[in-house]
């Protein structure tokens, strides 16, 4: 189920926010500091001198995280930061909650990779709007990259001579130039070409070309 993920060192902050997404039938998750964000995200990988990967099951729900600038110890720029390197706050969009002060860091943050900000005090349904939104891409962004893994497996399946064929396919070349390319049979080549069809799912040039577009 989708989540909001909350990263506030105020407790009231984090309790109104989690009231408010239950009136909106929004699962939500809370966390004090960033630190604390963290250690959820790593799950049984260590954090060692910053290096650190996220737990992979994590990736499998969509997300978005509502997270204050300021906070004792990491802040929420510094913890962003982090998110950006993993590429985290690509599938999981960030909405900052900010004070006056520190809007124009949030703008940039924005410009950076960040969904949207939010200045305090806020108002309540324009930002659960908002979360609504950030989730709504995330799951957009977790299905094509999961499209895409799919696609990686399926390319994986086929021999150096399959791609080889598969290359000239999709350049449109008709199976006596593609054998006159790679000095071999035109039965060979039909051959190779209705292997790479099945193993890449698809029934015609034109939707191979697709497939490959997608992950270029």
């Amino acid at each position: 189920m989708p989540t909001v993920f909350i990263v506030d060192d105020d407790a009231s902050v984090r309790e109104g926010m989690a009231w408010l997404l239950r009136t909106r039938r929004l699962l939500s998750e809370s966390f004090d500091s960033a630190e604390a964000f963290l250690a959820m995200l790593q799950g049984t990988h260590p954090i060692a001198d910053g290096a650190w990967q996220p737990d992979p099951a994590k990736w499998q729900q969509s997300a978005c995280i509502l997270l204050d600038v300021r906070m004792p110890g990491m802040s929420g720029l510094a913890l962003f930061e982090q998110l950006l390197a993993k590429g985290m706050a690509q599938a999981w969009p960030v909405i900052f909650l900010t004070g006056h002060a520190d809007v124009p860091t949030a703008v940039d943050s924005v410009k950076r990779g960040a969904f949207d900000f939010c200045e305090k005090p806020f108002s309540d349904n324009a930002l659960v709007d908002r979360v609504e939104q950030a989730l709504a891409l995330s799951q957009e962004r977790l299905a094509a990259r999961q499209t895409q893994q799919r696609l990686q497996s399926r390319l994986l399946e086929l021999t150096e001579r399959e791609r080889d064929v598969m290359r000239w396919v999709v350049e449109g070349l008709p199976n006596k130039l593609i054998a006159d390319q790679l000095d071999i049979s035109v039965r060979t080549v039909e051959v190779h070409r209705a292997r790479v069809f099945d193993k890449m799912e698809v029934k015609s040039a034109v939707e191979l070309a697709n497939l490959m577009r997608q992950l270029a």
